[in-house]
C-alpha cells in the first residue's frame, strides 16, 4: 500500500527565502499560484508578455515577467504550460536555471518522453493535484484541498523531496494526502486513464448506447437522460464512496442487469485493446503521434472538435440542460 504524506510530513519552511516562479497562468497556473502565494510563499508569474494571461495575473497582484526573466528569479521554476508547447517553453528556460534550482512540474509528461532534458545540475520533480485548476483554488478557499501525487526524478541538492512536499503543503494537497510515485508511473497511468476511461472510453460508450437507442426509435430526449444525463448521479455516488457503495444506492433491478450485463461490453477483446492501448502510451508512440498532431497545427482535433459540435447527442444536450437552468 502506498504511504499518505499529510501535512506533519510536509515542512512549509523548506521554501522559506525561495521564490517560485510559475510559468503558466491557465487554470491549474492561476490557482496552484494563488494558492502558494496564500501560504505565503514568494511567487512570481512567467508568461508571454502582453497577453490575456500577462493582464489576468497582474490583476490578480502578482509580480508578472516574461518567461526568461522568471525562470532568472525563481529558485523553483514550476511549468504548468501546456504539454504540447513545455519543450518549446523550456528552451527560453535553460538558459536561466542555476546550480541547485529545481524545475518541477504538474505532469510527467516532457520529463518521462525526453522531450525536455534538463542539466544534470537541478533537481526535478513534480507536484500533480488530482483535480481541476477551480477544485485546487475552492477547496484551498474552503480550507482543505486535493490530494496529490509527488515524484523526484533528479534529486542533485539531496532535498528535492522534501522540497515536493513542501510545496504540496502550500497548495493544500497534505490537507487531503500525498502520495508519491514515480514520473513513469504518473505519466502512463494518467495518459491511460484519460484515453481508456476518463475521457475517451466514456464518451465513446455515451455516444454509442445514445445512437443505439435513437437508432431504435427512442425519442432522443429520452435517450439522452438515459446515457448521458444520470451518469453524474453515478459517477458521484462512486466517488462518495466506491462501486460497491453505488450497487447500494441503486434498485435492485439496475444493480442486476449492471452486474450481469456489463461484461458483455467489456468483454475480453475490450482488456486486449486495453492492454495494447497501455503498450502504446508506455513506448511513446503515442506521444509521437501526438507530437506529430501538435506541430501539424493539430489538423485530427480541429475536425473533430467542429464535427462533435454538429452531434445529435450535443444538440439535444442543450435543450436538456436549458431545462435545469433557473430564471
Amino acid at each position: 500500500m502506498a504511504k499518505i504524506y499529510k501535512e506533519e510530513d510536509a515542512d512549509l519552511g523548506v521554501l522559506a527565502g525561495k521564490t517560485i516562479a510559475v510559468i503558466g497562468y491557465g487554470n491549474q497556473g492561476e490557482a496552484q499560484a494563488k494558492n502558494l502565494r496564500d501560504s505565503g510563499v514568494s511567487v512570481v508569474v512567467g508568461v508571454r508578455e502582453g497577453g490575456a494571461s500577462w493582464k489576468r495575473a497582474s490583476a490578480d497582484g502578482f509580480k508578472v515577467l516574461p518567461i526568461e526573466k522568471a525562470a532568472e528569479e525563481g529558485d523553483v521554476v514550476h511549468m504548468l504550460v501546456p504539454d504540447e508547447v513545455q519543450a518549446k517553453v523550456y528552451e527560453k528556460i535553460a538558459p536561466h536555471l542555476s546550480e541547485g534550482n529545481a524545475l518541477s512540474f504538474s505532469h510527467g509528461f516532457n520529463i518521462y518522453f525526453k522531450w525536455i532534458e534538463p542539466p544534470k545540475n537541478v533537481d526535478v520533480f513534480m507536484v500533480a493535484p488530482k483535480g481541476p485548476g477551480f477544485m485546487v483554488r475552492r477547496l484551498y478557499e474552503e480550507g482543505f484541498g486535493v490530494p496529490a501525487l509527488v515524484a523526484v526524478e533528479q534529486n542533485f541538492t539531496g532535498h528535492a523531496f522534501e522540497l515536493a512536499l513542501a510545496m504540496a503543503h502550500a497548495l493544500g494537497c497534505t490537507r487531503a494526502g500525498v502520495i508519491e510515485t514515480t514520473f513513469y508511473e504518473e505519466t502512463t497511468s494518467d495518459l491511460f486513464g484519460e484515453q481508456v476511461v476518463l475521457c475517451g472510453g466514456v464518451t465513446a460508450l455515451i455516444e454509442a448506447a445514445f445512437e443505439t437507442l435513437v437508432e431504435a426509435g427512442y425519442q432522443p430526449e429520452v435517450a439522452y437522460f438515459e446515457c448521458l444525463h444520470e451518469l453524474k448521479m453515478i459517477v458521484d455516488l462512486i466517488q462518495q464512496g466506491g462501486i460497491e457503495f453505488m450497487w447500494q444506492n441503486v434498485s435492485n433491478t439496475a444493480e442486476y442487469g449492471g452486474r450481469t450485463r456489463g461484461n458483455r461490453i467489456i468483454t475480453e477483446k475490450t482488456r486486449e485493446e486495453m492492454k495494447r492501448i497501455l503498450e502504446e502510451v508506455k513506448s511513446g508512440k503515442f506521444a509521437e503521434e501526438w507530437r506529430r498532431e501538435s506541430e501539424g497545427g493539430m489538423q485530427f482535433l480541429k475536425k473533430a472538435r467542429e464535427e462533435g459540435k454538429k452531434k445529435q447527442i450535443e444538440l439535444v444536450g442543450q435543450q436538456i440542460r436549458a431545462m435545469f437552468k433557473r430564471k
